[in-house]
């Protein structure tokens, strides 16, 4: 298809939050998918738990899946950082746009899963212009959420989503 991954060595950590974007069609999940498959590197992603119920249950498992049980009172911060806290290996993939459309906003819960976590975040982008995903250097959150996102946004600065005009705008 002509794509190529770059800066896979820059998330050979073992447990990060890849926090991919932009998020503009349903094809990144294959695009993501076909990332996972031809690099090797395990990358993880997390569903309902109802999801991973026969007969669905083998195949969300082997593309990454983890069931979200928020049973007990956890919010869904908690339950994702228990999820952490259990597996040697987890790297989650997270869209902060939340949708493929167009968002002025970004959720922030990605973030706080990393601090409370205490694990790197990976910024990630699938660059439809390039035909390019690009993984940049692991940073760890320090609290002040405005400024790190300041830090974060660099990483993104020219990039092309397959539907650019539902692509999140980052005033750099």
């Amino acid at each position: 298809m002509g794509w190529k991954i770059v800066g896979i060595e820059n998330a050979e950590i073992k447990k990060c939050i890849l926090m991919v974007m932009p998020h503009t069609s349903n094809h990144d999940f294959y695009i993501g998918l076909f990332t996972r498959g031809i690099s090797g590197f395990e990358m993880n992603w997390v569903g309902k738990k109802e999801l991973f119920k026969f007969p669905f249950r083998y195949y969300f498992r082997s593309v990454g899946g983890e069931p979200l049980d928020r049973s007990g009172g956890l919010n869904k911060v908690d339950s994702i950082a228990a999820i952490f806290e259990r597996k040697e290996i987890f790297r989650l993939a997270v869209a902060p746009e939340g949708t493929r459309k167009k968002v002025t906003e970004i959720k922030t819960g990605f973030y706080f899963i990393a601090l409370k976590a205490k694990v790197p975040i990976v910024p990630v982008t699938f660059d439809w212009g390039k035909k390019e995903v690009n993984f940049g250097k692991p940073f760890f959150p320090t609290g002040n959420y405005e400024s790190d996102f300041e830090i974060l946004k660099k990483h993104y600065n020219g990039v092309t989503g397959k539907i650019s005009e539902n692509a999140y705008t980052f005033l750099i």
